[in-house]
């Protein structure tokens, strides 16, 4: 009976474990961590990715489900799961940066609109550039390839009381910086663009005082800021490939898996 009691205890254990860092990447992930993707979908599919990547992972070793250890190594999954989809967020939220930095400049961040991932209010340039991101991260299986990392990572972190190391939340943290720096690179065009726009009815303004900058200005700089955001749409796809190249080389960083220099795993 005591064999058979262990031999379960295995079992349940081989298959917990796995769930809770697959359901943490997904709770937090994009597309499946929005608030439009029913929760109920959501615990299915993580349930179903479990069942079929457990067999194959390594075994857990001194498995004792009612202990204090097994509290902390379910917190080391979690915490494992939550870093692989707080990447894809931030890859997200690099667009949603540079959509609301043109918003500001082209003076169409008066209109706002609800954001279905998160459902909070944002600008519709910055829902805009959020969903063209989205579209591109499905169309380039990112979310294939994060359920593959997600899968290798056990090979590399196995499931036991050790986790991220320091250097690894240090390196999710400083991509931040790369975040922001990100966002205004692909905006920076853009507000060049519009500060000679300005410049222009400066110069304007200076030599036909009697023109009226306020009421022409206004409808012209939002038509031209139309302009330039069609023309930001060129390079949004090169953008993108950047970004999320960097974004797949801190995944490879954090969970110890050998990526090539362009960020391909």
């Amino acid at each position: 009976m005591e064999l058979l009691l262990d031999t379960l205890m295995q079992t349940i254990a081989s298959y917990m474990w796995p769930l809770f860092r697959v359901a943490s990447m997904l709770m937090v992930m994009v597309v499946f961590g929005a608030t439009t993707t029913p929760t109920r979908v959501r615990l299915l599919l993580a349930i179903a990715i479990t069942l079929a990547i457990a067999p194959v992972l390594p075994p857990v070793k001194d498995a004792e489900l009612f202990s204090l250890s097994a509290v902390f190594i379910t917190a080391q999954q979690i915490i494992i799961g939550v870093a692989m989809g707080f990447v894809t967020q931030m890859v997200m939220q690099t667009f949603v940066l540079t959509g609301q930095i043109i918003g500001m400049q082209t003076s169409l961040g008066f209109a706002s609109m609800v954001d279905p991932s998160s459902g909070q209010q944002t600008p519709v340039i910055a829902n805009f550039f959020l969903l063209l991101a989205t579209l591109i991260f499905l169309a380039v299986d990112g979310h294939l390839l994060m359920i593959r990392m997600l899968v290798a990572s056990f090979e590399t972190l196995p499931i036991s009381n050790q986790g991220l190391s320091l250097t690894s939340y240090r390196s999710l943290t400083e991509w931040g910086s790369y975040m922001f720096g990100a966002a205004l690179t692909m905006s920076l065009s853009a507000i060049i663009a519009l500060l000679l726009v300005n410049l222009s009815f400066g110069v304007m303004t200076r030599a036909a005082p009697q023109l009226n900058i306020f009421s022409i200005g206004f409808p012209i700089t939002m038509i031209g800021g139309l302009l330039i955001l069609w023309l930001t749409l060129t390079p949004v796809m090169a953008h993108f490939e950047e970004v999320w190249a960097s974004a797949q080389l801190l995944l490879c960083d954090i969970l110890g898996l050998q990526c090539q220099a362009n960020g391909i795993f």
